[in-house]
């Protein structure tokens, strides 16, 4: 077992490795810090051969992870705040999505914001039967997703259900998100989601490793935002949230438990 006491990883001889997101105190919200821990892990599984598929989950069983921590936006002051946060996202997921093994998401609780992203960047996603997934941004923080991960998540349930999540704030529950397409199997509790990732794991790293890394590395191509020239596609609409008073109450109000007073400014 190694990295940081936030963000755990280890490995086994089957050639399974596991990253294990670990602030149950904060229902296991992320901080900078273990976004970038993501990253650099990902880096080290794509340097090891002896490695042939990843799962990721959260410690405890409230959450697999409640989002990126609010408090690390406390600090953001311009625009360049704004899209250095957005495009760092970007890194992370890339990261996730280009990995030459697949990526298992096993998630018990809550699963929203950046979470929800990181469980839509993986390639495979159980869940418990207690598992919630969404982005209540419209509800809590005002801010808004990338193209990037409008794409990513339109891609699994379809623009209607995007709307429907983000518009209402509401969580998908994990029967919905099974019908949806957002998971292919739920268990029923923390217990039977370990031993069912770890069959899965097993399962895939017997299989061909070429097979899966052309399939995943192939439908990754199929389904990529065309590089625009000049200013990225959506940076208006990052700006437009991320700069706004309504971006700044949002933040505060969450911070301190009590409701939001939008004004659209």
């Amino acid at each position: 077992m190694s990295a940081t006491d936030e963000i755990l990883f280890d490995t086994d001889e089957a050639g399974i490795a596991r990253i294990v997101l670990n602030r149950p105190q904060a229902r296991n919200a992320l901080t900078f810090a273990m976004y970038q821990g993501l990253i650099d892990l990902c880096d080290r599984i794509e340097a090891d051969e002896r490695i042939k598929v990843l799962v990721i989950t959260g410690a405890g069983e409230k959450a697999f992870a409640a989002g990126t921590d609010i408090a690390q936006f406390r600090d953001f002051s311009s625009p360049e705040d704004a899209l250095g946060y957005e495009r760092f996202m970007d890194r992370v997921l890339s990261a996730l999505e280009r990995l030459r093994v697949p990526v298992i998401a096993a998630v018990a609780g809550a699963c929203t914001g950046g979470g929800a992203a990181i469980a839509a960047s993986c390639d495979l996603r159980i869940a418990t039967r207690d598992a919630r997934f969404g982005f209540p941004i419209a509800r809590t923080l005002g801010n808004c997703l990338s193209m990037s991960n409008l794409r990513r998540l339109s891609g699994l349930i379809g623009p209607a259900r995007v709307k429907d999540m983000i518009f209402t704030a509401r969580l998908f529950g994990a029967e919905e998100a099974l019908a949806a397409g957002l998971v292919g199997e739920v268990v029923e509790d923390a217990a039977a989601l370990a031993a069912r990732a770890t069959e899965l794991a097993a399962q895939l790293a017997g299989h061909a490793p070429l097979t899966l890394r052309a399939t995943k590395e192939g439908l990754r191509r199929l389904d990529a935002e065309a590089e625009a020239e000049g200013e990225r596609p959506g940076d208006d609409l990052i700006l437009m949230c991320y700069t706004s008073a309504d971006f700044r109450e949002g933040m505060e109000a969450f911070l301190a438990k009590r409701p939001p007073n939008w004004t659209g400014r």
